[in-house]
């Protein structure tokens, strides 16, 4: 559990370490004309010394966490000149907010199909007991856990909806809830080791090279079959809208068969890709 452990201002250690070390150096000094000042000035620098390795600086936004042979004193989170008992050993440890990019990673999604995934993790040390003492090294404790939560992020959900079209959530779709989850299974993962995840994004998602093609033939064979629905759905409404302007204002009586005909030629007219070339008839329907 972490204590707040607030030391005593570093201004005054400072000022009586340094007059102690000029009075020594002094009393040595004058050593040679009286004796008695070697022993006193020998002990009053080697004093100062040791009230000097009590004064610590901590910067804006680093802690220091104080272990007293073995024994955890607490961690100083204040900021300026400071000092500590002098025998206490100190850990630095940064509070600030840091970057995390992942490698690009090759897993297998919920469907097994290979892709690659990224991320971009932004974390701080919450509690500096946990990040000091719970894990042997923090930094790399986040590093591998967080490898560890966007691999098992990617074999929990698919790519996206093509073999799975009850899929409510995909990786490339998800969006929001896909950053969401990401970031509180990085959180679950790091608590023990006192750090909170500020934001955790997908940086890169992609099939992997062996199937990009194929993936990419099939997405563009949907597209066209999706196309071709909608241009066939129209053409057939305006064939059926052509003959029935035709018959109401009875401009044209046709049979079934000039009807049949008539239809094929509108038909191939909307639904092919090039434009139409007329062809005129100088005989009729049936010649």
């Amino acid at each position: 559990m972490e204590k707040i452990f607030k030391p005593v201002s570093g201004y005054l250690a400072l000022i009586i370490a340094t007059l102690g070390l000029v009075g020594g150096i002094v009393m040595l000094i004058n050593s040679s004309g009286h004796s008695g000042f070697v022993l006193p000035g020998i002990i009053l620098i080697i004093a100062s010394i040791f009230v000097f390795k009590g004064i610590m600086v901590v910067n804006p936004n680093h802690s220091r966490v104080c272990v007293f042979f073995g024994k955890y004193i607490g961690s100083v989170k204040e900021n300026g000149l400071l000092w500590v008992n002098p025998l206490y050993s100190t850990l630095k440890i940064s509070l600030r907010s840091e970057n995390l990019e992942s490698s690009k990673l090759k897993v297998n999604d919920k469907l097994g199909n290979p892709i690659e995934i990224a991320a971009v993790i932004v974390w701080q040390v919450q509690d500096t007991y946990k990040a000091a003492f719970e894990v042997e090294d923090y930094d790399h404790y986040v590093k591998v856990q967080s490898e560890a939560a966007i691999r098992h992020l990617a074999t929990t959900y698919p790519y996206d909806q093509f073999e799975d079209e009850n899929a409510t959530i995909t990786l490339r779709d998800g969006g929001e809830k896909v950053n969401d989850m990401l970031e509180k299974e990085l959180n679950d993962r790091l608590a023990p080791a006192g750090i909170i995840i500020r934001e955790a994004r997908i940086s890169h998602l992609a099939y992997a090279a062996e199937i990009a093609g194929a993936m990419l033939q099939r997405q563009q064979a949907t597209a066209i079959v999706a196309a071709r629905y909608k241009i066939v759905e129209g053409a057939v409404g305006m064939v059926e809208l052509a003959l029935e302007q035709l018959s109401k204002k009875e401009i044209v009586k046709l049979d079934e068969e000039k009807k049949a005909a008539m239809v094929s030629n509108l038909m191939v007219v909307l639904c092919g890709e090039k434009g139409a070339q007329p062809i005129l008839n100088t005989g009729t329907l049936y010649q």
